[in-house]
């Protein structure tokens, strides 16, 4: 009998314990979501130097662009305020973890998954790259990358695929779109690797630069989601409802129109794109 009860109250205290336990992980997963809760304000960290996606209209002191738009709906659908504040992309993931900003807008990594949540996708897109018009500055195939250099910032996807074909990546601060194209223009760096949308648009804006988008390569798709802290359950499934209801009234299609010359960067594209073995 005795031996018993042993048995019963050492059953009590596991279970205890693991209630104990679920609620712990319930406050942490909770823990995110009531902060913005109870400050009525989500922050977002964002470039505000990337046309179309980020940017201050000339004369304008009010950031706009898609990633901008598309995060004040999100906020304004969560019934929250919305905070920017305005970084290099590689401070972005860091400024996530350490709680500066609640979340930001990125495509997911196979080291940021481990870290970070992120929403179903609310752009679409792939690789390209802007070279000098006159020469395609020696590129034809990825191959060609060997020896050049490539502008861009030291973290993303698109310098990681310009050193995996033995490009030099120079890298820059949170500096506006001219700053690389001028480069490339002048012969200080050969190559830009980067989002087709973005690029397609940015090289519009400086039509006295020798510059072109490659006309043959397109590599590497390409998706961009709401990044947050892994612990945030709560925020990622709000989120994602509110992403989802975006898609189906048109919302996310209506931004991307407007920001991307009548394009739709909310649905996959049909275009032929090379995939990279061993990059994500």
């Amino acid at each position: 009998m005795k031996k018993i009860y042993l048995v019963l109250i050492v059953l009590s205290i596991v279970f205890l314990l693991a209630a104990c336990g679920g609620n712990e992980n319930d406050q942490v997963e909770d823990a995110i979501w009531e902060s913005i809760q109870e400050s009525g304000e989500i922050v977002v960290g964002t470039a505000g130097t990337l046309y179309p996606a980020s940017y201050y209209p000339e004369g304008s002191d009010e950031l706009t662009g898609y990633d901008v738009e598309v995060s004040r709906e999100i906020a304004k659908r969560l019934g929250v305020d919305i905070k920017f504040e305005t970084m290099a992309f590689d401070a972005m993931l860091s400024a996530l973890q350490s709680g500066r900003v609640d979340i930001i807008q990125a495509g997911p990594r196979e080291a940021s998954r481990e870290k970070f949540a992120f929403s179903e996708p609310i752009k679409y897109s792939f690789s390209t790259m802007i070279v000098r018009a006159d020469d395609l500055s020696g590129i034809h195939t990825l191959e060609d990358l060997e020896g050049k250099k490539a502008g861009g910032a030291a973290t993303t996807v698109y310098s990681d695929i310009a050193r995996k074909f033995g490009a030099e990546v120079i890298t820059y601060g949170n500096v506006t779109n001219d700053a690389y194209l001028r480069d490339v223009h002048n012969g200080r760096t050969d190559v830009v690797i980067n989002d087709y949308y973005l690029q397609a648009l940015a090289i519009q804006a400086f039509p006295e630069f020798n510059i072109t988008l490659h006309p043959d390569l397109r590599f590497h798709p390409t998706t961009n989601n709401v990044v947050m802290p892994k612990e945030a359950t709560v925020l990622l499934d709000k989120v994602n409802e509110v992403v989802a209801e975006m898609k189906e009234d048109g919302t996310l299609t209506k931004i991307s129109e407007e920001f991307f010359g009548g394009l739709d960067v909310s649905k996959e594209t049909e275009e032929e794109v090379i995939e990279i073995e061993g990059i994500e």
